[in-house]
């Protein structure tokens, strides 16, 4: 499988995307679809998002021996690329412009309620069959301070893969290589590897986030099990949100990859049908990781909430302890301390001392009385006499010639006891 790469063939970084493009500032929620068809709309019709970015085209088309890859401003361009080369890659980064990708789909016979999936970027990891072509979608992430999505719309024929993409940039840099450099079998394939390939890469993508969830959730299982900090709460609650995202996308994509293997449309060869298979391993495989890691993300919460838990208990313990040490000496302060005429211990001349040294002798008795029972200090839990003596009874016996019971001496005045 093919690793995911920074560098597309278009120059831009899926980590180098300004963020105003795509979030509104790190750390905060992802981004919400919304859909702006209206109630009642005819099935089919197309309502752009106006901050969608404008749509940029670019056309890689190639055979064994030849390869062209260019920018176009007008679909109606790859018509002759369509009838010269067996393969052609349409892309189109940006939807922000209906009128465009209308164009789009005149060229490749796609049916409205395809392009209408296009621009309705909430769609759900899915295969369709329409007339001649599949219809793919699928979600790529964003790694950042918010892991995000961007819907991916990926369709294929005969002679032609077509992908949409809300965004300029993306992972599909290797596989632009590989067509560039001629390397593999990507030139000598057919339109249903290429967009095998470009599947394959969007689900590596899912590696890199999900490893450093991994490692975000080591780091606050340690710190949970120590002095947990008050922002640790709420990075728990964001990985916890981000694991929730990359289910929603894997979940989905490894029932349409299922659904992709079964087709029996002849738009698949033999040859990538077990391409696909090891795609379905590989959504298979992260979903485990992801379940995984939501329930370790579900017990750190239980262990932070023991944690402070604990924590209160033993402030508690410590003002407890304090409180006790003071209440004996209020009450001889307070003795000591009433208006009657006729207290001998007033006119005395070591009163005073003798006061102050009975409170330190209470004080000091109390807390080595909190200290023996391991209120206070560090301490061992202490087993009681009848398990002490039973533990004493299991411990292993000694070696062999050290006298104990089972050394030779034992034997030995056992079997004189005999005789």
């Amino acid at each position: 499988m093919d690793a995911p790469n920074d560098r597309t063939g278009g120059g831009h970084a899926r980590g180098a995307r300004a963020p105003s493009e795509h979030r509104n500032g790190a750390g905060k929620r992802a981004r919400r679809h919304k859909r702006r068809t209206a109630p009642g709309a005819s099935p089919g019709t197309l309502v752009a998002d106006p901050t969608a970015p404008r749509p940029r085209l670019s056309v890689l088309a190639y055979s064994a021996t030849e390869f062209v890859e260019r920018a176009v401003t007008d679909p109606r361009e790859v018509r002759e690329l369509l009838e010269r080369f067996p393969v052609v890659w349409f892309n189109v980064d940006g939807l922000g412009d209906v009128d465009t990708i209308r164009a789009v789909g005149d060229v490749f016979g796609l049916h409205r309620l395809e392009l209408e999936d296009v621009v309705n970027v909430h769609q759900r990891p899915k295969v369709d069959r329409y007339g001649e072509h599949e219809f793919v979608v699928a979600r790529m992430v964003n790694a950042g301070p918010t892991l995000e999505t961007e819907q991916l719309s990926l369709f294929f024929g005969r002679n032609f893969v077509l992908t949409f993409q809300e965004f300029a940039g993306d992972g599909f840099g290797p596989v632009r290589d590989r067509l560039r450099n001629g390397t593999g079998s990507l030139r000598a394939s057919g339109p249903d590897y290429l967009a095998y390939a470009l599947l394959d890469a969007t689900v590596d993508q899912y590696f890199a986030p999900l490893e450093a969830l991994g490692e975000r959730l080591e780091a606050l299982e340690d710190e949970f099990c120590t002095r947990p900090r008050p922002t640790a709460l709420q990075e728990l609650h964001r990985a916890k949100r981000d694991l929730l995202t990359l289910r929603r996308c894997v979940w989905p994509l490894r029932e349409a990859l299922s659904q992709l293997q079964r087709d029996e449309s002849g738009l698949i060869q033999r040859e990538t049908r077990p391409y696909l298979n090891d795609l379905y391993d590989h959504t298979v495989q992260i979903m485990d990781v992801v379940e995984t890691y939501r329930e370790l993300a579900s017990g750190l919460l239980d262990i932070y909430l023991s944690s402070m838990s604990h924590r209160l208990n033993e402030v508690m313990m410590v003002l407890t302890v304090i409180a006790t040490i003071f209440i004996p000496l209020t009450f001889l302060s307070s003795i000591w301390g009433m208006n009657f005429e006729h207290m001998p211990e007033l006119k005395t001349t070591w009163g005073y001392p003798v006061a102050l040294a009975s409170m330190v002798l209470v004080a000091c008795g109390l807390l080595a009385f909190f200290r023996r029972r391991g209120w206070i200090g560090p301490h061992t839990p202490r087993l009681p006499v009848d398990d002490a003596a039973s533990h004493a009874r299991s411990a292993p016996r000694g070696p062999e010639g050290s006298g104990g019971p089972g050394g030779p001496s034992g034997q030995e005045s056992a079997g004189g006891r005999g005789t």
